[in-house]
């Protein structure tokens, strides 16, 4: 029997024990083939399947479901159709985790106490603390690297069935960042830059967690920012360029080629047309987009960098190029070099919205000297989740961990560092701030 949860959820294992569901949970998204299922069979799932392929639980049910989906037919396990087996194992790898609300408020106390006593907190922040700005995130459920794979995985197990598959170009519109393999040591991926289809970037504004980072920052609780997006966000939000460091670029910085000057633009300065250009001769021999005279294909990545603009300096006039590290790109190393003396005088490090995946970035904060506490909040698991690692050398516990929102995660540590009048009123100024954003940012 399924039953309602305090969010509003509800336990899609249809095998549910009558219990109250409590709200910490696990949900999950998969692919259903196309043209679907039939409705004899659907009946035979063990899981409530949304008509988007999504599905919650109980911890404890998903684990049920995931074990039975991974064990061999037998007459001790309730019966999951092979069809269900693949929707659950294409699902598996990017569930995510919501701890219960008491969970939260414990674990935002301890960060708050740890903040208050620390000499060098630094946040280091990914995709995550962006989604409830617009911006999907990467690696989640419905992640944008989480559907291309299990799209792809989908249209080759199509394709094995006799359907025929467009090798034509497609003819849309590209966004900052492509894939790479990374090796070397100042090559990154990036985890704000696959496409947002559809965002436009100068309607973007920071979120709750965006401006908690810069409140800390004014109250000399946050020293430094290191992040793994290009939104911009941070920035808009009031932190200071000597204490920001962005190691995949900016989507609203270009630089100059020639004489390096940076600027800071109201407006996406990115030329994507060339870089679409590039990326369909090589991935279909031919583009539906014509090559603009400016681009220039990199010799990194393969695609252009060339904005289209020219330096302001009339005796330099250099070619202006965007900021945006793709795939196989270098980092730019004073950048890099900024990050690493942040990490290494950090007592606390306090991750948001990261998988902490993706080397060197996550480098920063798995190989710091001082490792004595860290701070994590995602909806997935991390590397530095196993069991070995959240113990200190004396056997102290020096990981706060939550599964969840960064919005909801932030807002509980607040409520630890500030008085309820000052930030009562701090909150209740959004509005205006928003006002000041707005003037920051183009319309479009």
């Amino acid at each position: 029997m399924m039953n309602m949860s305090q969010n509003g959820k509800i336990c899609c294992y249809r095998r549910c024990d009558e219990k109250e569901f409590l709200d910490d949970r696990i949900e999950i998204k998969t692919v259903f083939p196309k043209p679907g299922f039939n409705k004899k069979l659907k009946e035979e799932f063990l899981v409530k399947w949304h008509s988007n392929g999504e599905a919650e639980f109980h911890v404890d049910c998903w684990e049920k479901v995931y074990m039975i989906s991974r064990s061999r037919p037998n007459k001790k396990l309730p019966y999951m159709p092979k069809e269900e087996r693949e929707l659950v194992e294409t699902a598996s790898d990017a569930f995510e985790q919501f701890d219960s609300n008491s969970k939260v408020l414990q674990e935002a106390k301890k960060a708050a106490e740890w903040i208050k006593c620390s000499d060098h907190c630094v946040a280091f922040t990914g995709a995550g603390i962006s989604t409830s700005a617009g911006i999907g995130d990467y690696r989640g459920k419905a992640g944008k690297w989480t559907e291309d794979d299990q799209n792809r995985a989908v249209s080759i197990a199509t394709d094995k069935a006799g359907t025929e598959t467009d090798d034509e170009p497609p003819a849309k519109k590209m966004k900052p960042g492509r894939s790479m393999d990374s090796g070397d040591e100042n090559v990154d991926e990036d985890e704000d830059d696959d496409e947002n289809d559809g965002i436009q970037y100068e309607n973007l504004r920071p979120t709750y967690s965006h401006e908690a980072l810069y409140k800390l920052m004014e109250s000399g609780y946050l020293k430094g920012v290191i992040s793994q997006n290009c939104d911009g966000l941070h920035g808009l939000s009031g932190i200071p360029d000597d204490k920001l460091c962005e190691l995949h670029g900016n989507v609203f910085i270009e630089v100059c080629e020639k004489c390096g000057h940076r600027y800071h633009r109201k407006f996406y300065v990115m030329d994507d047309v060339g870089s679409q250009y590039f990326e369909e001769i090589e991935d279909f021999g031919k583009s539906c987009v014509k090559k603009p005279k400016f681009a220039v294909q990199c010799e990194l990545c393969g695609l252009s960098h060339r904005t289209g603009r020219k330096c302001d300096n009339k005796k330099c006039k250099g070619n202006l190029n965007d900021t945006i590290i793709n795939f196989r790109d270098n980092l730019e190393g004073e950048i890099l070099e900024r990050a690493r003396t942040h990490s290494r005088r950090s007592d606390l490090m306090l991750c948001l919205g990261t998988t902490l995946q993706v080397t060197p970035a996550a480098n920063l904060v798995g190989k710091r000297k001082d490792r004595r506490r860290l701070i994590i909040c995602n909806r997935q698991e991390t590397a530095l989740d196993s069991p070995h690692q959240k113990k200190g050398a004396n056997g102290a516990d020096n990981r706060c961990r939550v599964f969840g929102d960064c919005d909801v995660f932030m807002r509980e540590v607040m409520r630890h560092l500030y008085t309820e009048e000052d930030l009562k009123t701090w909150e209740a100024a959004r509005q205006e701030r928003m006002k000041k954003y707005d003037t920051e940012r183009d319309p479009v």
